[in-house]
């Protein structure tokens, strides 16, 4: 612990610089038009962060709660249902609802029915087996991306808009999507904080926590949902967006270690610094056009996780 404070100090200045980098940096360098700083690269820094900060704290809270390092924000199938909504909504012309909310909305709705049918098939006895979940989570997405599959087969001229959702974007970020997000990002993420002592105890085992007190199943139940609140707010603004999840978690142990009370805030930093980072890059690369933040993600954390597998095989 000695140095902890210092660090977290560390962390929490580089978000800063990396959120500032987002809004000096783009395909025109620093904007002369002051216009363009407030009503489009700071809305989109701001999404950013929060997209990347839930999915971190997502990550880590599941990863701790289903002891397992491998486990990701969409686990659960939130990225399949989220992708069904947004397809549906696109297909059937249901964008300008809600005052153009409509994909962001149906995308939500999408994640929550992945959620419930994941709970309605993990539950056993009034319990919720952590195999069961992961094994339910996997059913459930398989079905959802299939269905999205099919509807994408039949997509004609809509295909490509549905291809940039699916990769993940922050090209299209605007104040009415910070908005959207807000709540169910901060929701979720901030709920999550307050279950570190339960994510620890789990970590021993559901007996040893049921013995020291813990309500393993309504502590389960809990974490699970307001996890997929907070990836519902980014995934339903953002699109998929890989790795970032999955791979914040893992710096943050390296960095400080396994005591969720200290993971989880410092993943939601490193989430956030994460997917501001890859969005910088993905609007500056080949500008003046623009790659999916989604790609970025994935080319930077599949050859880090890569290199941390071979890390852990070479341990045993």
């Amino acid at each position: 612990m000695k140095g902890l404070p210092l660090r977290l100090s560390l962390l929490f200045l580089l978000c800063i610089l990396v959120f500032i980098l987002s809004l000096v940096v783009g395909p025109t360098g620093l904007p002369a038009d002051s216009l363009i700083l407030w009503q489009i690269r700071l809305p989109r820094s701001l999404l950013g962060f929060l997209a990347g900060s839930s999915l971190g704290i997502a990550g880590a809270s599941l990863q701790g709660l289903l002891m397992n390092p491998l486990a990701d924000p969409y686990i659960l199938g939130m990225s399949g249902g989220a992708a069904l909504g947004a397809v549906v909504s696109i297909l059937f012309g249901l964008e300008k609802i809600a005052h153009g909310a409509g994909v962001p909305l149906t995308a939500c709705l999408g994640a929550f029915l992945s959620l419930f049918l994941v709970i309605a098939l993990a539950r056993r006895d009034k319990t919720i087996p952590v195999e069961t979940i992961i094994l339910a989570g996997v059913v459930v997405g398989a079905f959802l991306w299939s269905l999205v599959t099919l509807l994408l087969s039949f997509s004609g001229e809509d295909a490509y808009r549905i291809l940039l959702w699916l990769m993940g974007s922050l090209s299209n970020a605007e104040w009415r999507s910070v908005k959207l997000a807000l709540f169910p990002s901060l929701l979720g993420s901030v709920a999550l904080l307050f279950f570190w002592r339960e994510l620890d105890v789990l970590g021993l085992g559901e007996e040893v926590a049921g013995y020291l007190g813990v309500q393993t199943d309504k502590a389960k139940l809990l974490i699970i949902i307001f996890a997929s609140v907070a990836v519902a707010g980014a995934v339903s603004t953002c699109g998929i967006i890989g790795f970032v999840g999955l791979i914040s978690p893992h710096i943050g142990r390296a960095l400080f270690g396994y005591n969720h009370r200290v993971l989880l805030p410092a993943s939601y930093l490193l989430g956030g610094i994460l997917l501001l980072f890859s969005d910088t890059i993905a609007k500056t690369i080949i500008a003046p056009g623009e790659l999916p933040v989604g790609a970025i993600t994935a080319l930077l954390g599949a050859p880090f996780f890569a290199y941390l597998l071979h890390k852990r095989k070479s341990s045993f």
